[in-house]
C-alpha cells in the first residue's frame, strides 16, 4: 500500500470514530430524555464518557491524517475546502464541548439526587431537556454531517 493509502485508512477510521462516537452520544442523550430516576441519568450520562473518548481520538485521528493527506496529495492548506473543513471541525467541537460542560452539571445533579433517595425530580428532568444543552450537542453533530 501506498503512504496516500495509509493516511487515507487512518483519516478515515478517525471520521468513523468520530461519527459513531457522536451517534452513541446522542442516543445514550435521547435514552436518558425517556428516564425519572436520577439513578438512570447518571447511568446513561456515565455512557457518554465512553462516546467521548471516541470522539476525542476520532478527531485526533481525522485532522492529523486529514492535514497529512492535504500535504500528500499536493494540495493547498489555503484551499477553501480545507479551511472549510478545519473550521467546522472546530465549529462542532467548540459546541460539543460547551454542550457537554452543560451535561456534566446535569449529571452532577442527578448523582446528588441518587444518593439521596433516587426519587424523580422536575428540576432534573427540565435540565435533562434543557433546549440549549440538547440544541448545541445536537448541533455539534448536525455540523459533523455537514462536514
Amino acid at each position: 500500500m501506498s503512504t496516500y493509502q495509509w493516511l487515507l485508512v487512518f483519516h478515515v477510521t478517525g471520521a468513523f470514530l468520530l461519527l459513531g462516537g457522536g451517534a452513541f452520544a446522542a442516543s445514550l442523550n435521547l435514552m436518558a430524555l425517556g428516564r425519572d430516576r436520577p439513578s438512570d441519568i447518571v447511568l446513561l450520562f456515565g455512557l457518554i464518557r465512553i462516546a467521548v473518548v471516541a470522539i476525542t481520538l476520532g478527531t485526533l485521528l481525522a485532522f492529523v491524517f486529514g492535514l497529512w493527506l492535504v500535504h500528500e496529495a499536493g494540495y493547498g492548506y489555503g484551499d477553501g475546502w480545507v479551511i472549510a473543513a478545519i473550521l467546522l471541525l472546530i465549529l462542532a467541537n467548540a459546541m460539543g464541548g460547551m454542550g457537554g460542560r452543560r451535561d456534566e452539571a446535569t449529571a452532577k445533579l442527578a448523582r446528588e439526587l441518587a444518593a439521596s433517595g433516587d426519587a424523580p425530580s422536575a428540576e432534573l428532568k427540565a435540565r435533562v431537556r434543557d433546549p440549549l444543552s440538547l440544541a448545541l450537542s445536537y448541533g455539534s453533530g448536525l455540523v459533523l454531517i455537514a462536514l
